[in-house]
């Protein structure tokens, strides 16, 4: 008899969670949403809101209400206001004759007339916490609210505890996930970008950028093909002081005309054939962070004048929807093009132009900066030759002087292929010879004579300790000083890299 007993109440109790599991957000949303209905009819008033208190920020706003939409959101203010006296008592508040305070601010946007109102304040069951606020306004018939109004809407409170704990505590769940995820996001990034700059000219530029990084202004990049645009804006985000923000980047060259506006703006499921579910626009995910817009001398002109709008409005709404959408977001845009001659063409729009960047930062052709072809390389060899799992001894002195004296069109891009067309044709243990240079090259080597093949007058070990010391110099400035960081990026120990800094006297990294 115990046994059966037994395996009954183990049978209700999965029962039991299936049902619990069945319940998402959404269920609960749904649920607060019934409650504002019904309770009007239940309590013998004109309308009813529900206030959300937000854990982290301690901020007040309106959840729901009747007779405002899904995207008309108050911030009640803690003093001034009822709600947020309730709140910050956790106690009943009643007020029978209203004449000023901040209702009747809300009134003079609404158009409604609150007479008198009831306001219960949402406790958390997970702790003493208040999660909100249940408020009703203006009891039919002109009569006063009494305390068996106030003890009914408590229970109607106390039962809302449950729906508002789950919506706040999942919320708080995916932000802090979000976060999680940004952050190691942002590591694996940060490993695997390296930006070389010995010529003094990317010095400067480097030093520019970091110090922009920590104003939220909008920048704009302007650089050939293949110069570094992006990695430019992944610096001024590693550097800025929300470095834990979304970085969205869009290549506003490969958007199809027709899909401009749900790419920026995102959609509703069924808002067209084929939107079989809903998603986020780009404005939406870069909340709060940055917005990369590659190419956006590429943006189709008619397109140009929605992105503008969302962009001075600070909201959007997506394909299917009238719900408005807010965000925040910096604006960081590159082109391969004279945008201001775009303009003057009638291609872009001055309005929008204006409006892209406070900075414009101008990023000189490899071939501008020829100090930093042959540290690139080297980069590029050890990165690559780690990809492909393959061990080279390093460049011919003939393929260095190639080079140098090519003029690299494709820029750093062009550079890293051709690197990596190198690594993966030369036999392991080999070093890298002019023979499986492409042939852009090859016409190149044709021309360099023996005296030039030597790019300096200092010795070959000279040579490699000025490089070694220029990738460590480098590698410790990306990672900010972290000697644990630099020494992975060098593929070396910590000890190793102490060892190094002794050896070549930098005293300015060895005191960090």
């Amino acid at each position: 008899m115990s046994h059966d007993i037994h395996q009954t109440l183990n049978e209700l109790k999965y029962r039991m969670d299936v049902i619990n599991r069945q319940w998402t957000v959404d269920n609960y949303e749904s649920l607060l949403s019934f409650y504002m209905r019904i309770l009007p009819k239940v309590m013998g008033v004109e309308r009813c809101s529900i206030f959300v208190q937000e854990p982290v920020t301690g901020k007040i706003w309106s959840k729901i209400g009747t007779g405002l939409n899904d995207s008309y959101r108050i911030e009640v203010p803690r003093d001034n206001s009822v709600v947020g006296r309730c709140i910050s008592s956790a106690q009943i508040v009643v007020e029978n004759d209203l004449s000023t305070g901040f209702h009747t601010e809300v009134d003079a946007n609404t158009g409604f007339v609150t007479r008198n109102l009831l306001c219960a304040p949402i406790k958390s069951l997970a702790g003493q916490d208040i999660n909100g606020a249940v408020e009703i306004l203006n009891k039919l018939d002109h009569q006063s609210f009494d305390e068996q109004d106030s003890k009914r809407l408590q229970e109607v409170a106390d039962y809302l505890a449950m729906a508002m704990d789950n919506i706040l505590l999942n919320q708080e769940i995916m932000r802090i996930s979000k976060g999680m995820n940004q952050q190691i996001d942002h590591l694996t990034k940060k490993k695997q970008t390296r930006f070389v700059a010995e010529s003094p000219v990317m010095r400067t530029l480097v030093e520019e950028v970091k110090t922009l990084s920590r104003a939220p202004i909008n920048v704009f990049i302007q650089g050939e093909n293949g110069t570094g645009k992006e990695l430019i804006a992944r610096m001024i985000h590693d550097y800025s002081e929300c470095q834990d923000t979304p970085l969205v980047t869009v290549n506003c060259a490969a958007i199809p005309e027709n899909l401009v506006e749900s790419e920026f703006f995102g959609y509703e499921k069924g808002a067209f054939t084929g939107a079989t579910g809903s998603r986020k626009g780009r404005f939406e995910e870069a909340d709060g962070g940055i917005l990369f817009l590659d190419e956006i001398a590429d943006l189709p002109l008619h397109s140009q004048a929605k992105i503008l709008r969302a962009l001075e409005e600070g909201e959007s709404s997506r394909l299917g929807s009238n719900r408005v959408r807010h965000f925040n977001v910096r604006i960081i845009s590159a082109t391969n093009k004279d945008l201001r001659q775009e303009v003057a063409d009638g291609n872009f729009r001055e309005d929008l132009f204006y409006r892209l960047f406070a900075i414009d930062i101008m990023i000189p052709p490899l071939r501008e900066r020829r100090e930093d072809i042959a540290v690139l390389a080297l980069v590029f060899l050890e990165q690559i030759s780690r990809r492909f799992k393959k061990s080279l001894s390093s460049f011919s002195p003939e393929v260095l002087a190639c080079f140098e004296n090519y003029a690299w069109p494709g820029n750093v891009r062009q550079l890293h292929r051709e690197v990596e067309r190198l690594v993966a044709l030369t036999p392991p243990g080999e070093s890298i010879s002019a023979h499986h240079l492409s042939r852009e090259l090859r016409d190149v080597s044709t021309d360099v004579s023996p005296s030039s093949m030597v790019m300096t007058d200092r010795t070959l070990p000279e040579q490699v300790t000025s490089l070694e010391q220029a990738l460590i110099r480098q590698a410790l400035t990306d990672s900010r000083g972290n000697k644990c960081n630099a020494s992975q990026v060098l593929g070396i120990t910590r000890q190793g890299l102490h060892k190094k800094l002794k050896r070549y006297a930098m005293d300015e990294f060895l005191q960090r």
